[in-house]
């Protein structure tokens, strides 16, 4: 089933409950496209692929070295037996900015030919430069509805103010028109972090990019300013520092 490149306008919300609540929300905008059509995404002016402009996406950024992300994320897909999703591949991602580019997480929506979701590779990176990817499925490979929770063991470490333990639950709401995603994060004593995206889905083209980039200067600039404003606010407040540990011996975990 093929689908329109899109760009996706959404709300980002982050809600720490313990031991003080610390909450903020803020808007930032992702390039949703099929992979199968990223090629042809990247023939707008103003985003380029594997090179510099306004806008540009990096297959280095994502796959390993000499790879695309299609043939990498198939190749996974393959290894974890997920034949059902034989459909478009649909990442959701932060292009670079005038060359600077982060991303805490990509996420990359796996799915069957009748359009229906059957899993998500949840591609999370720290300000240390590391990066782990979450695979999210049902054990007997049902699509992934609205309503349902998936949960993988937290084994990669992203803040500095919460412990490599415990686990996350994470829901998808995919559509043609939106897309929602929900993290909770547990740790031994229940729920302390709830975050959230969701926004709607509309056509990609050189307008709405530059409307994007005026309306929203520099976001990826952004991103990374207020992961370290909310860094400092947490110190304020009292909220324990914890030291990196060593990065975990897997790159995927479910």
């Amino acid at each position: 089933m093929a689908i329109a490149n899109g760009l996706l306008v959404a709300q980002v919300v982050h809600t720490r409950h313990r031991p003080t609540q610390n909450h903020f929300r803020y808007h930032v905008y992702y390039l949703c496209a099929p992979l199968a059509a990223l090629a042809e995404a990247c023939k707008l002016w103003v985003l380029r692929l594997n090179r510099l402009g306004l806008y540009s996406f990096y297959n280095r950024d994502h796959a390993p070295t000499g790879d695309t992300p299609e043939s990498w994320i198939r190749r996974l897909m393959a290894e974890y037996q997920l034949s059902e999703a034989d459909g478009d591949i649909v990442m959701l991602t932060m292009p670079r900015i005038l060359g600077y580019g982060f991303n805490p997480v990509t996420f990359w929506f796996c799915l069957d030919r009748a359009g229906q979701l059957r899993a998500v590779l949840s591609e999370v990176r720290n300000t240390f430069g590391e990066k782990h990817c979450y695979w999210s499925f049902h054990k007997d490979h049902r699509p992934i509805t609205t309503d349902d929770w998936l949960t993988s063991q937290k084994i990669f470490h992203v803040s500095p103010f919460l412990e490599v333990t415990g686990h996350y639950e994470f829901r998808f709401a995919y559509a043609e028109d939106k897309i929602g995603v929900w993290i909770n994060y547990h740790d031994a004593d229940g729920l302390m972090l709830s975050t959230s995206l969701a926004g709607k889905r509309s056509v990609l083209s050189n307008t709405a990019l530059l409307y994007c980039f005026v309306r929203y200067p520099l976001v990826t600039l952004k991103v990374i300013t207020l992961i370290h404003y909310q860094a400092l606010k947490l110190l304020r407040k009292g909220i324990r520092y914890h030291r990196k540990p060593a990065a975990p011996h897997v790159e995927i975990s479910e």
